[in-house]
């Protein structure tokens, strides 16, 4: 795992390094290859629209309307026609500091009673201002010393180590709910799709992995960005590791020998509470001594946490949609259309039959991904086995341009993947709802770098998971704060995972 952030450090070495160089001899730029617009460009032609556009209707305040009467000076004579609406919105912003005056007994034992705080009173700062520097931070990502500073303006009396502590302190109902959500959105998911991102955490480098689909979002940060991470993310929580009929196939898929997995099958234990369990399995079996390929150790633990994963009803018919990326080629797997024709996209062409026969690859890839996205709305038999034999003829042809031919070949390697949606309609043909999650974290590390705790990195997980599934589930990130923190008069919310569930859907 420490390789890993070992090797991404050393890239952003010799990625500083060559600018420099190309600074020192007056280089040109590097050209940046903007984004393909595959998607957006196959979308049908609109509808011309009319002249006379609606415009966007009243405004309807989420807050009670208070209702004051203006009054006209008028001549004599004149009739009374009623009232016209003028709807102002203002915001009052105050600070209120309440100073309880607990009353203190003293016992004919001796013992001492201190009358109790009012319900909700959790700490010296109340529920509405906590509510407003989780909203600050998280969803309008501002940095804590900008928050301070605002804090501080409106007359609030808080240090920064204070504010750091509201932030990341006494949070474990959050982290529970957003691994809650993500156990029930793998249990009932038909797809997720999932990408990773750098992150700095403690002074090292690290990866945060996104996984979500249309009704929830989670992010998880961790040292590694292997498939054994992966895994392990996928656990959502669970230590468990298992040994079924999953965990054996896997096996075989990855080229385990028949034998080790017989050795593995004889043996009467199959189910391990914890990574310690099960690494002391594997050496009393002579696994973990072994250095071959693939590593016994490395498979046969990939294969327990894939039982595990199904063993718990997790991702047992979905489909994982990813960017091609090797850790998250896991059971059903489906491959990203936007990521496959960016590889022809940004081909280098360097005479003008590689271009053109570039451009004639990349249309009729266009095309053909404009018929996928008919296909999906409404499947058919016919229509499946001729979008089969259309992609053989797209992928099987020979251009002479070498670069391109091997892209093509590729590209017909994946195929099972990339026609995924053949078979399951209702999956995505892209991870662009992978690549717009994950902007958020992107953000948030750009102005606040990375995380020096560990309770500091799983609050930013689980609050900016949090965050992002609210969004999609239509609640106001405000009202979930207040419902949770229990600010007076806010609507109660139920648990994310019960409306997450509402919105699964059947394969």
């Amino acid at each position: 795992m420490e390789l890993f952030g070992e090797v991404a450090a050393l890239r952003q070495v010799v990625v500083g390094l060559r600018a420099e160089i190309a600074h020192l001899k007056d280089l040109p730029k590097r050209p940046r290859i903007g984004a393909s617009g595959m998607d957006k460009g196959t979308e049908p032609a609109k509808r011309d629209q009319p002249e006379d556009r609606r415009g966007r209707g009243k405004v309807t305040p989420r807050v009670a309307i208070d209702e004051q009467v203006v009054y006209a000076s008028v001549p004599p004579g004149s009739r009374f026609k009623g009232y016209e609406p003028f709807l102002v919105q203002d915001l009052v912003i105050s600070v209120r500091a309440t100073c309880y005056q607990r009353e203190r007994w003293v016992t004919p034992d001796g013992g001492t009673v201190l009358a109790p705080l009012p319900t909700g009173i959790a700490g010296h700062f109340g529920a509405e201002l906590r509510r407003f520097v989780l909203m600050q931070y998280h969803q309008c990502q501002s940095t804590l010393p900008r928050l301070l500073v605002l804090l501080r303006s409106m007359g609030v009396a808080i240090s920064q180590r204070q504010l750091q502590r509201l932030l990341t302190a006494k949070h474990d109902g959050f982290i529970a709910e957003a691994q809650n959500v993500l156990r029930t959105g793998l249990a009932t998911a038909n797809w997720v799709t999932v990408d990773d991102t750098g992150a700095r955490h403690a002074g090292k480098n690290g990866f945060c992995t996104q996984i979500g689909d249309d009704r929830f979002t989670w992010f998880g940060t961790r040292a590694s960005k292997s498939r054994l991470n992966f895994l392990d993310l996928l656990r959502a929580g669970h230590t468990d590791y298992v040994l079924n009929d999953a965990a054996y196939g896997y096996m075989r898929s990855q080229g385990l020998p028949a034998a080790t997995i017989a050795h593995l099958k004889a043996q009467p234990e199959v189910r391990f509470d914890d990574t310690a369990g099960w690494l002391a399995h594997l050496d009393r079996l002579g696994l973990t001594a072994l250095r071959v390929t693939p590593d016994p150790q490395r498979v046969a633990t990939e294969g327990a946490l894939w039982g595990s994963l199904q063993a718990h009803k997790f991702l047992c018919d979905a489909v994982v949609l990813s960017d091609d990326a090797g850790q998250f080629n896991i059971g059903r797997h489906a491959l990203c259309w936007v990521h496959a024709e960016r590889l022809v996209h940004r081909l280098d062409a360097f005479n003008d039959h590689h271009r053109a026969a570039q451009q004639q690859v990349r249309g009729l890839i266009w095309d053909f991904y404009a018929s996928l996205k008919a296909y999906r709305l409404k499947p058919s038999q016919r229509q499946r086995l001729a979008l089969r034999a259309r992609f053989d003829r797209i992928v099987g042809r020979r251009t002479g341009f070498v670069t391109l031919d091997r892209l093509l070949v590729r590209l017909h390697a994946n195929k099972d993947e990339l026609l995924m949606v053949l078979q399951r309609p209702e999956i995505p043909l892209h991870t662009n709802g992978s690549e717009n999650d994950i902007r958020c974290y992107v953000t948030r590390r750009k102005i606040s770098a990375g995380t020096r705790s560990d309770a500091g990195r799983d609050c930013r997980d689980a609050f900016l998971s949090l965050a992002k599934t609210c969004s999609k589930l239509g609640i106001a990130v405000w009202d979930y704060l207040g419902s949770r923190l229990g600010v007076a008069g806010c609507t109660p919310i139920e648990s994310l995972e019960h409306y997450v569930r509402a919105r699964s859907r059947p394969a």
